[in-house]
């Protein structure tokens, strides 16, 4: 299942939209944000209800 979300960019501030896979549970990965290039931890967390919640975080924190 896909989910689209925005998440705010931690280096230049920007909403940027990504699109989850939610089937393959929880995760965590880099990411490049679509504005100023820069890698984005995303940090995926699935229940077993199939909610969500999703962070995204400097690549250095």
């Amino acid at each position: 299942m896909l989910e689209d979300v925005s998440v705010t960019c931690p280096y230049c501030w920007e909403s940027i939209p990504l699109e989850l896979d939610l089937s393959a549970g929880s995760q965590t990965y880099i990411e490049d944000c679509s504005v100023c290039c820069r890698p984005i931890v995303v940090v995926l967390r699935v229940d077993d209800e199939g909610g969500f919640e999703v962070e995204a975080r400097a690549e250095d924190e």
